[in-house]
Order: C-alpha cells, then sequence, then structure tokens
C-alpha cells in the first residue's frame, strides 16, 4: 500500500520563549496523575488504578496494608481497564491491541511474578460489552459485528452464553448472592434509551423486564450489596432527567426516590444497603450526598466546588473519590466518617501547576438557554484570540475540572470557551435528545449562539476565533468549518467522524446501534439524515485552514472516513495539515499527547499569523 505523504506541522522545540513558561505547561502534562482505586470486595486492602507516571496510562496494583505499589502492565501504547477478584487475589485488565478496544480480558495474580493469561476460557475476542465479578460467578460480555454476547461461567464450569442479539446489550449487575444477573439490552432497536432484563444465573431464564418506552432509558447500576437482597439500584429518566428508583424484580415493586436536587442524579449503595451515596450532577459541577433509604433523609457530603468523579464507599464509611476544579489539579481524596477530608494518594513527582478559574454564561440559544464555560487569559482585557473547545460524546458534558490542554491554551494567549450544547448530559432528556434525528446541525446552532456571545460581549476577536475538539468534538469541528465558514478563522479536529457514510461502514457495531438510534435508521434507511450531517458533504465550502489528528487503529472514528475527507481536502487544494499516530482512539502516551497539543498551538498561531517562539 501506497503511503501517505498529507501535510505535516512542523511543530516547534518550544511554544513559549520564557524557560519556566515552556517548563509549566509541559509539567501539566508530564506530572503523574491517578484514578480513584478500585478496591477488592472482600480483601478491600488490595487495590489498582491507573496511572501515567511511567509516562503511558497503565494498570498499577497497591496493597494497602504495606502501602506497597507496583505497575502491573508495561504495553506501548498503554492499557485502559482494570479491576480486581473479590477476594483479591486476581487482578483483571482488558488486553487489545494498540488502543484497537478489540480483545479480552486477561488475569494475573495480584502477587508478581506470574504472566497475565486469558481470565475466561472461551470468551470471544471483541469490543468490551459488561464485567461483573462474584466470588465464584462470572458475568462478561462483548460485542462483535454480528452483535452482543453475554455469558457467565460458575466455578469451573465451561462459559455459557445467557443471552446473545443483533442489538446493543451489556453486563448490568451480578446480585450479591450470584443467583440474579441484570443486563442492559436495546432488543426494542434503541440503544440510547436501554430497557433492562434480570436473568437467572442458574438456567438463564428471565425473571422480570422492566422498560419504560420509547424515548425513556432505564440503567441497571448495582444491586444491593446483602446477600440475600435482590433489590436493584435503577437511574431512570421518567420526569425528563436523570433520577433513581429501587426495583425488586422478584416481586415486581418499584420504589421512585424523592430526592430534593434539581439536577442529574447517579448513585450507589452504601456497604450494608441502607443508604446511597449520591453524586448530583448540574451546570458542569458535582456535589456529593448521602440518603437513607429508610427515613428518605439527604445529607451532604461536603466537597469544593468542582467535579467529582469515580465515588465510591468503603466498608469502614469513607468515602475516596477524585476531585478537580479548572483551576485546581486533580487529586484522589478521602472524607472520613468523622468528616475529615484529606488527599488519599499522593503521585510521584511534582504536582501540575494551578489555572485559570472557568466562569459561566448562559446564552440565548434557538431552543433555550446555552450553558457555556469560559476562561480569560491572566491580565488581558478587550477581544483576544480565542479557541472554542468542543466536547465529544455526544452524550457528556464539559465541567469545571483541570485540563492540561485548556491550561496551554490560556498560557498561549487564547480564551477558551466551553459549549454544553443540545445533546450534552446534564441539562435533562430534552437537552440531550434534542439532536435525534437531526445530529450535527442542531448542536452546531448552539455553537453559533455561544460565538456570537462571546464576539458581542468584547471576549473573542471575531477574526481569530478557532473551532476544537475530538472525537464527537471533532467531528463537529469539521462540520462547522463547512456549514459555518464564515465564523472561523482555523480548526483542529481530533479523531473526528469526517465521511459519515463510510464511519458508519466502518466503526464498531456498538457504535453503528447508536447511530441508528441518533439517525433514527441506517444510512440505507435514512441516506440524507447521513448525507446532511457528513462533513464530507460540505467540504467544498471550508475556507479555513484545517488540521487533522488521527489513530490508525481507531474503531470508533476510522482512519479510512478520514483519508477520504483529506483526498477531497487535497483535490480542492484546500489548506489543511494531519498528524497520524499509531494508536485508537486518542492516545494513552503522555508524549503523544505532548505532540498533538504542541502541534495544534503550532498550526493555529501560523494559521492565525501570531508570534512564535524565537528561533522555531
Amino acid at each position: 500500500m501506497e503511503t501517505r505523504r498529507d501535510p505535516a506541522v512542523d511543530v516547534p522545540d518550544a511554544l513559549f520563549d520564557d524557560p519556566e513558561a515552556e517548563a509549566r505547561w509541559r509539567g501539566r502534562f508530564t506530572a503523574a496523575r491517578i484514578s480513584v482505586p478500585d478496591w477488592a470486595r472482600d480483601a478491600p486492602a488490595r487495590s489498582v488504578y491507573s496511572s501515567n507516571a511511567s509516562g503511558t496510562w497503565e494498570v498499577y496494583a497497591w496493597d494497602r496494608q504495606t502501602d506497597a505499589h507496583r505497575r502491573v502492565t508495561d504495553r506501548p501504547n498503554g492499557t485502559r481497564g482494570a479491576t480486581v477478584s473479590t477476594d483479591g487475589d486476581w487482578i483483571w485488565w482488558f488486553d487489545d491491541t494498540d488502543g484497537d478496544e478489540f480483545g479480552t480480558w486477561v488475569r494475573e495474580p495480584f502477587a508478581p511474578g506470574t504472566p497475565a493469561g486469558p481470565a475466561v476460557p472461551g470468551a470471544e475476542r471483541g469490543y468490551p460489552a459488561g464485567l461483573d465479578l462474584g466470588t465464584t460467578t462470572t458475568a462478561i460480555g462483548w460485542s462483535t459485528d454480528d452483535g452482543s454476547t453475554l455469558a457467565v461461567q460458575v466455578g469451573d464450569a465451561p462459559l455459557r452464553t445467557v443471552y446473545s442479539h443483533t442489538e446493543d446489550a451489556g453486563i448490568g449487575a451480578l446480585s450479591r448472592d450470584e443467583s440474579l444477573l441484570a443486563i442492559s439490552h436495546s432488543e426494542h432497536g434503541d440503544s440510547r434509551h436501554p430497557a433492562i432484563r434480570v436473568l437467572r444465573v442458574d438456567d438463564s431464564s428471565a425473571v422480570a423486564d422492566l422498560y419504560d418506552g420509547e424515548g425513556l432509558g432505564l440503567e441497571p447500576i448495582e444491586f444491593a450489596p446483602v446477600a440475600g437482597d435482590p433489590r436493584l439500584l435503577v437511574q431512570h429518566e421518567r420526569r425528563g432527567r436523570d433520577e433513581l428508583l429501587i426495583w425488586d424484580p422478584l416481586t415486581g415493586t418499584e420504589t421512585e426516590l424523592d430526592i430534593d436536587l434539581p439536577g442529574d442524579l447517579g448513585a450507589g449503595f452504601y456497604p450494608d444497603a441502607t443508604a446511597l451515596i449520591v453524586a448530583h450532577t448540574r451546570a458542569g459541577r458535582t456535589t456529593l450526598h448521602r440518603y437513607d433509604l429508610e427515613s428518605g433523609k439527604l445529607s451532604d457530603l461536603p466537597t469544593a466546588r468542582g467535579s467529582v468523579g469515580g465515588a465510591d464507599v468503603r466498608p469502614d464509611g469513607s468515602v475516596e473519590y477524585g476531585w478537580s476544579s479548572a483551576a485546581q489539579p486533580s487529586s484522589v481524596r478521602v472524607l472520613r466518617p468523622d468528616g475529615t477530608d484529606e488527599v488519599l494518594l499522593t503521585p510521584p513527582g511534582d504536582r501540575p501547576a494551578p489555572s485559570v478559574v472557568l466562569e459561566d454564561a448562559w446564552v440565548p440559544g434557538p431552543a433555550g438557554d446555552v450553558h457555556a464555560l469560559y476562561s480569560r487569559p491572566e491580565d488581558t482585557t478587550g477581544p483576544v484570540p480565542t479557541v472554542f473547545q468542543i466536547h465529544g460524546g455526544p452524550q457528556a458534558a464539559d465541567e469545571d475540572r483541570y485540563s492540561a490542554v485548556r491550561a496551554v491554551w490560556l498560557d498561549a494567549g487564547f480564551a477558551v470557551v466551553h459549549v454544553n450544547y443540545r445533546g450534552s448530559s446534564g441539562y435533562g432528556s430534552a437537552w440531550r435528545d434534542a439532536i435525534e434525528g437531526r445530529p450535527g446541525t442542531t448542536e452546531l446552532e448552539d455553537v453559533a449562539a455561544v460565538h456570537a456571545w462571546a464576539v458581542e460581549s468584547g471576549l473573542a476577536d471575531p477574526a481569530a476565533c478557532v473551532l476544537e475538539g475530538w472525537s464527537w468534538g471533532g467531528y463537529l469541528t469539521l462540520l462547522g468549518l463547512g456549514l459555518q465558514p464564515e465564523r472561523w478563522a482555523v480548526g483542529a479536529a481530533g479523531v473526528p467522524v469526517a465521511d459519515y457514510l463510510a464511519a458508519y461502514s466502518d466503526e464498531m457495531e456498538p457504535l453503528r446501534a447508536f447511530d441508528r438510534s441518533l439517525f433514527g435508521g441506517s444510512p440505507t434507511e435514512v441516506p440524507e439524515r447521513y448525507r446532511t450531517a457528513s462533513p464530507l458533504t460540505y467540504v467544498d465550502d471550508v475556507t479555513a485552514p484545517v488540521l487533522l489528528l488521527a489513530g490508525e487503529n481507531d474503531p470508533r472514528c476510522p482512519i479510512r472516513q478520514i483519508d477520504n475527507y483529506l483526498d477531497r481536502l487535497a483535490e480542492l487544494g484546500k489548506p489543511y495539515a494531519m498528524v497520524r499516530y499509531d494508536a485508537g482512539h486518542g492516545s494513552l502516551v503522555v508524549a503523544e499527547t505532548l505532540n498533538h497539543t504542541a502541534a495544534e498551538i503550532a498550526f493555529v498561531r501560523r494559521a492565525l499569523d501570531m508570534p512564535v517562539p524565537i528561533g522555531s
């Protein structure tokens, strides 16, 4: 196959003339970070977590009794996904190839010395579709182009399929006595709004189904962590936002929890199943609460203003959680039962430098106010070059959390604006689902409204507005450059959808199911919707220089459809450049992420004719 020769980016040795500024931005990326640890249910002193301390995101083991830490995985392109068995004897991690997300679970002893081997004999290679480990039962799922397969292994018995379907499905939760398995499925054809089925583990028979109807999704969270207690915690959206209910599939009893908080809710059980830890998300920030199931009393769990992730309750009642804000880097913390809040784990090396706070703006849009978060470079007034960083998903949201990428754009003299467009999570079901049948163009209407506000308010220089994003944000970047060429001076799109018809053909099956739900059918059934939503349709109208960054092994936004877009740019003589790397949907290698960020800023500076460091 002939090697492509797309224009490359001339990445400078330094982004800043000032050595301190140069060291600061690089230090934000290279500083070691860690995830909230996942501990063994019946041996809570044994934990696993992820860290980039080696320069690549890998899996680490932590023995809390001895405070010994060791790196478990060591793979060139990093490792996503790990857990620990209930007895703490085994570490499980997902073995894919160079970030392609297609593989199988392997396991190795918690104590070092023995290499990893297949965790579940008989499990096929595929895209992961859930995993839950019991004492003697393993529930595992995978998906391929043929659909979803869910299976269980009890003791040493052979792996047994309990559910398979051409539509998307996944493992939900295993009951504590391992007699019941809750699965999420979309037999009705809408993977964005799944239903729940509870199966008996011993014979795969259906116990009960829970389905709220068209456009109303249900997610199984977990069974009560007490043997013999069949209650299942469920997230629902019956009143237009994510809320909670308790369902007993054996009796059919449903109890909707009346929790007086205005935003979207997620939760998990306390270890004795008498209470829930509730995460409340609203307008890009998170608060934690304890909800007593008997009295209905809601108590605040005090955390600083910002975003919380990965909160869970230890057997002693301590809450371990991750926290950060736009100004302060992430930390893994523990809130003790006596109210003491302290750092739980300190990564090795220097801490990353702080950054600038995010402000809120509520901008009138075509379907209601659009929430935007923005930061201005310190010590600036008047209009400045502005990068509109568009989040991925689309079922996600920008939040008040630390970002090394945002920080370096600010240091480089750019304002940064985040847009939680229609399609984003955290603003209710109607806002999230407003893009159905008309994806891409709907979100860009909200981006345009925020762009107009940023210019009119005196924040953004209208001649120096940058559209930038990764994944769905990269897709919206390419689409915006073609549909709104008058607004954007330059664009940078990471791992985007560029040619939607080719992307659908090549992407992983769970994403094809997602697209069918989003568009209202496949490209064969609703071809005009896909054509209208495809950046390739509007590539002739692109006037701004565009940078694309993509992974060769990406199963979500495959490389062929990006190459199709690049070929058309080249045919038309449009100014563009390409950064191609040997991984999947983003890189787990810190040096690669550094290079991507430097390439974006260098490309944008040159496109805007901005000063670059001496000698670059």
